[in-house]
C-alpha cells in the first residue's frame, strides 16, 4: 500500500500496515519527511480537537471560583471561611486526579482517554447545577461536587502527556504552549460564560426556577442590579451543551498512538483502566479533606501542609499497590521519573508558573470580593471592622476574568519564545519579575484592607495582578519547552503529567493561603510569601540550567 488512506473515523493508515481504525503504529515524528508528509497532519488534527476538551476540563474544574462569589452575592448561609473551602477542595481534588492522568495516556491510548475523560465531565457539571438549586442543603453536599469536579483538573495532565507523543522536540514549545494556552482559556471562558448563563433561563422549565440576587453581581459588561433573577444553577448545567458534542468529537477525530500505549487491549478495557484510576485517586483526597477540613465537615486534625504532602504521597502508593497485569508494569516504568533529579527541580519550578496561574485563578474573584466590597473602618474601640458593605465596590464578575485571560493568551508565546532561547533563560526572567509583582500587590493589599475607601486601590491591585498572570503564563510555556528537552520521548509525557499534577495544587495552596490571611487581618502576608518562594525559584531555575558549571545548559 502506497498511499495513506483515512477510516471513517478520521484515522490515518500508514505505509507500515500495523495500524487499524483510530490506532497509529508507525509514528516518527522527528522523521522529517514523515513529518511534513503525513505527521503534521494528524498530530494538529489531534491537538486542535485537544484544545476545546481541555478548555471544557479547565472550566468545570474551576467554576467554584465564580460559582463561590455569587453564592455570597445570593446570601447562601455560609460564611467566608466555608466558601473558600470550595474553591480548595476543586483544587485538591484537580491536582490529586492529575497524579493518575499523568499514566492513563501509556496505558490506555490518547483518543480513549482524552474521549472518556471528556464525558466524565457531564456528571459534575450536572451534580453542581442540581445543587445549587438546594440552598438549604448541608455545606458537605456541596463540598462534594467541588469534589467532583476535581475530573477537569486531572485532565490536563493527560491531554498534555497525549500531545507531548505527537510533536517532535523542536516544537514541543509550540504544540504544548497552544494546547495549554487555549485550554487554560477555560479559566477565562467560565469567568465570562458563567456570570452571563445565570441570567438567562436558558433551559426553560427543565433548567428550575431562578433566585434573586441580594447583592450586586457583574459581568464582563459591568454590574448586576440587586433584584435580578439569577438562576445560578445554570453554572453546572451549561456545560452540558458543549460536553455531549465535543465528546463525539473526540472519539471519531483523535487517534491513539502504539508506539507510546502499546498494551491498550481494546477501548472497553482502556474505559476501565481510566475509571479504576481516577476512582483510585479519590479515596486519598477524600480522607486527607477529612483529616483537614474543620469540623462539621471534617476532623480538623492536620493542617494544609501535613495534608497535601499525605495525599500525594498515599496516592501514588495506590496506585502502585493496586495495579494489576500489564498496568502493573506500566506504572512501574512510569515511577522511573522520580529518580530524576531534573524530575524534582521542574517540578517545583513550574508550580512558580502554572501553580500561581491556576491558583490566583481560583482564589482570586472571591478575595476581590472580600478586600474591596467591603469598607474596613475602626469600631469605638479602635480594632479594624470588615463588615461595612462597600456601596463603591467593583464589580468583581467584571474584572475577575482580565488576569487568567492575559495568562492563557500568552502561554503559546513563551512557548514559541523558548524554542528560540531556550527555556530556563525566559523561565529566570519571568521568576524576576513575579518577586517584584508579588511584594508590590501586597503591600496594594495591606492599603485597601485598611482603607474606608479601598476602591481606590483597585487599578493598581488589578494591573499588578495582570503582571503576575502574564508572567506565570510566558513561564508555563518555557518550563513545558525545557522538559521537552530534557526528557526523551517515553520519559517527557509522564514527566509533564507529573510536573502539571503537583503545580496544580497552587488551585488548593492559594485559597487556603490567601483565605487564612484574610481571615487573620493580613492579607500582604500571603504574596509576601509567594514573593519569597518565587525568590528561591529562581536561584534554583539558574543553579541547575543556567550556571557555567550546570550538567544541563538550557541555554
Amino acid at each position: 500500500m502506497n498511499n495513506k488512506t483515512a477510516s471513517p473515523a478520521g484515522a490515518a493508515v500508514l505505509p507500515s500496515g500495523k495500524d487499524s481504525g483510530a490506532d497509529i503504529g508507525d509514528w516518527r515524528p522527528e522523521d522529517e519527511t514523515f513529518w511534513e508528509n503525513t505527521g503534521k497532519r494528524i498530530a494538529y488534527r489531534n491537538l486542535w480537537i485537544s484544545i476545546p476538551a481541555l478548555l471544557c476540563g479547565f472550566a468545570v474544574w474551576g467554576m467554584w471560583g465564580i460559582i463561590t462569589v455569587q453564592m455570597l452575592n445570593l446570601g447562601y448561609p455560609f460564611s467566608q471561611a466555608e466558601l473558600f473551602t470550595l474553591t480548595a477542595i476543586a483544587g485538591l481534588a484537580g491536582a490529586t486526579m492529575r497524579i493518575p492522568a499523568s499514566f492513563l495516556i501509556r496505558l490506555s491510548g490518547g483518543r480513549n482517554t482524552i474521549f472518556l475523560t471528556t464525558a466524565m465531565l457531564l456528571a459534575p457539571a450536572i451534580g453542581t447545577g442540581i445543587v445549587l438549586q438546594h440552598p438549604e442543603w448541608p455545606l458537605w453536599s456541596f463540598q462534594l461536587m467541588a469534589l467532583w469536579s476535581g475530573v477537569g483538573g486531572g485532565n490536563f495532565a493527560s491531554s498534555m502527556s497525549n500531545i507531548s507523543s505527537f510533536f517532535p522536540k523542536r516544537l514541543q514549545g509550540t504544540g504544548l504552549g497552544l494546547n495549554a494556552g487555549l485550554g487554560n482559556f477555560g479559566v477565562t471562558t467560565m469567568q465570562i460564560v458563567i456570570p452571563l448563563v445565570m441570567t438567562v433561563n436558558i433551559f426553560g422549565s427543565f433548567g428550575g426556577e431562578p433566585m434573586t440576587l441580594l447583592k450586586e453581581s457583574g459581568w464582563i459588561f459591568g454590574a448586576i442590579p440587586p433584584g435580578t433573577p439569577t438562576w445560578i444553577q445554570n453554572a453546572g448545567f451549561a456545560w452540558v451543551l458543549s460536553l455531549v458534542p465535543l465528546s463525539i468529537l473526540c472519539w471519531f477525530g483523535m487517534n491513539n498512538l502504539k508506539t507510546v500505549s502499546p498494551a491498550i487491549g481494546g477501548a472497553i478495557p482502556a474505559f476501565l483502566k481510566i475509571t479504576w484510576l481516577y476512582t483510585l485517586s479519590f479515596i486519598p483526597a477524600g480522607i486527607g479533606l477529612y483529616l483537614y477540613l474543620p469540623k462539621p465537615s471534617g476532623l480538623g486534625v492536620l493542617n494544609m501542609w501535613l495534608a497535601m504532602p499525605l495525599i500525594i504521597v498515599s496516592t501514588l502508593m495506590v496506585l502502585k499497590l493496586t495495579a494489576f497485569g500489564p498496568m502493573k508494569e506500566n506504572v512501574a516504568k512510569q515511577f522511573a521519573i522520580f529518580r530524576n533529579k531534573h524530575t524534582w527541580s521542574l517540578t517545583i519550578l513550574y508550580i512558580v508558573t502554572f501553580g500561581s496561574f491556576i491558583g490566583f485563578s481560583m482564589a482570586l474573584p472571591l478575595a476581590m470580593k472580600v478586600i474591596f466590597g467591603v469598607s474596613h473602618v475602626p469600631n469605638s474601640a479602635g480594632v479594624m471592622q470588615h463588615t461595612l458593605n462597600n456601596p463603591n465596590a467593583p464589580a468583581v464578575l467584571a474584572y475577575a476574568w482580565i488576569g487568567p485571560f492575559v495568562g492563557a493568551a500568552i502561554r503559546p508565546v513563551g512557548g514559541w519564545i523558548a524554542d528560540k532561547i531556550g527555556g530556563s533563560i525566559v523561565t529566570q526572567a519571568i521568576s524576576a519579575v513575579m518577586v517584584a509583582a508579588s511584594v508590590a500587590v501586597g503591600y496594594v493589599m495591606l492599603l485597601a484592607y485598611n482603607s474606608a475607601t479601598p476602591e481606590q486601590y483597585f487599578f493598581a491591585f488589578m494591573a499588578l495582578f495582570v503582571v503576575l498572570f502574564a508572567a506565570s503564563g510566558i513561564g508555563n510555556g518555557s518550563t513545558f519547552r525545557t522538559i521537552g528537552v530534557i526528557f526523551d520521548r517515553q520519559q517527557a509525557g509522564p514527566v509533564l503529567g507529573w510536573t502539571s499534577a503537583i503545580a496544580a495544587y497552587g488551585a488548593f495552596i492559594a485559597p487556603v493561603v490567601i483565605g487564612a490571611q484574610i481571615k487573620a487581618g493580613t492579607p500582604q502576608n500571603a504574596m509576601y510569601g509567594f514573593a519569597i518562594f518565587y525568590a528561591l525559584c529562581l536561584v534554583l531555575n539558574w543553579w541547575f540550567y543556567l550556571r557555567a558549571g550546570a550538567e544541563i545548559k538550557n541555554p
